[in-house]
């Protein structure tokens, strides 16, 4: 069994999700605070630690219509820097309606309550890495 890590990039926070290849499905794990869309990627060192993931995937920041978003860029180096740093194979994937997806999926277990921005971020990790999973595993 290999693991992986999913990432929410965002310019207050990252959420961080792990999941596996054998059973395909994936687990929010906590979200990481950023600066402005700083960050210092040896934050994430411990994620990487505990699950020796064999891919990271990253949000893939888009439009409902396809365009870009202007987060892409800082996205897409966030995932370059983490594939630099820790040596693991890197994907991108479509990250549309994830927020909202985990906006309805923390409602319906907590309510309103429940509803905090960490929390929020890494259960759009854990969606991102189904979807991954989804695509990917499709065949």
């Amino acid at each position: 069994m290999s693991f992986i890590l999913a990432f929410d990039y965002g310019t207050h926070s990252i959420g961080v999700a792990v999941g596996n290849t054998i059973t395909k499905s994936a687990n929010p794990l906590k979200a990481v605070k950023a600066n402005y869309g700083e960050y210092n990627v040896e934050h994430f060192a411990p994620f990487f630690k505990e699950w020796c993931p064999s891919a990271i995937v990253v949000g893939y920041p888009l439009n409902m219509d396809g365009t870009t978003q202007e987060l892409l860029d800082l996205a897409t180096k966030f995932g370059h820097d983490l594939e630099q740093r820790f040596k693991v194979k890197l994907y991108f994937q479509d990250e549309r309606l994830t927020s909202t997806q985990a906006r309805a999926y923390i409602f319906d277990k907590g309510g309103y309550k429940a509803l905090k921005k960490d929390k929020i971020d890494c259960v759009s990790a854990a969606i991102i890495l189904e979807a991954f999973f989804e695509q990917e595993f499709a065949q």
